[in-house]
């Protein structure tokens, strides 16, 4: 069954191993979240769980926000996200996750926005390789042929220059190296989308063997 966290990266740092041997780790800070809903087969098709992540200002709460909220005995959340495929015998209503639901070792998958790099060509968005630099190509950076002849038009799917980045991205089966409960702190080997201060979901990896 999947178990899940909204989190909050914070940036990378690292970590040795007993022999020695040098981690590359984000660190990813994860209050504790409340459960505000199960999703059940009977009532809405699917098997979820829906957690919320950080309070909003009250100010920015509407009527059914709060109303939803309280249903779980908690404030609003301005973070709220689904897990799927999560055993609901475990959850209640109200309940809060923490980072224990993760040990060292476990393998996870992470989805976040990545960072937005603006407009750009398609050398760098598609990783296009370049013409030559020399003896009067007069082909550099450009995108090369845009189709056949034949339909005498661009087909849909070509890949062009274009805003890049700032979308959801997930990195699959990343190592949990460590889980720190007194400070709600996830260490995840190797690198994580977003930027830092970005909010992102960890779950159980799908494909862990």
């Amino acid at each position: 069954m999947t178990k899940g966290i909204l989190g909050r990266k914070i940036g990378m740092t690292q970590l040795f191993t007993e022999n020695g041997e040098l981690i590359p780790v984000t660190v990813i800070q994860a209050e504790p979240n409340v459960v505000l809903q199960k999703r059940t087969m009977e009532n809405d098709g699917y098997e979820a769980i829906q957690i919320g992540f950080k309070d909003q200002k009250e100010s920015r709460t509407n009527k059914a926000a709060k109303g939803h909220a309280e249903k779980a005995n908690t404030t609003p959340k301005r973070y709220i996200r689904e897990i799927r495929n999560a055993n609901l015998d475990e959850y209640e209503v109200g309940q809060e996750v923490s980072v224990d639901v993760f040990a060292a070792g476990d393998k996870v998958d992470v989805t976040g926005t990545s960072k937005g790099k603006g407009f750009q060509g398609s050398i760098k968005r598609h990783n296009y390789a370049r013409g030559p630099m020399s003896h009067g190509s007069r082909y550099h950076r450009g995108h090369g042929t845009m189709g056949p002849v034949d339909p005498a038009r661009v087909l849909p799917g070509k890949k062009l220059p274009g805003q890049m980045g700032s979308e959801q991205v997930t990195i699959q089966n990343l190592e949990v190296v460590k889980v720190d409960t007194e400070r709600n702190l996830l260490l995840i080997k190797g690198n994580v989308p977003g930027a830092k201060k970005s909010v992102v979901k960890i779950t159980s990896a799908v494909k862990a063997k």
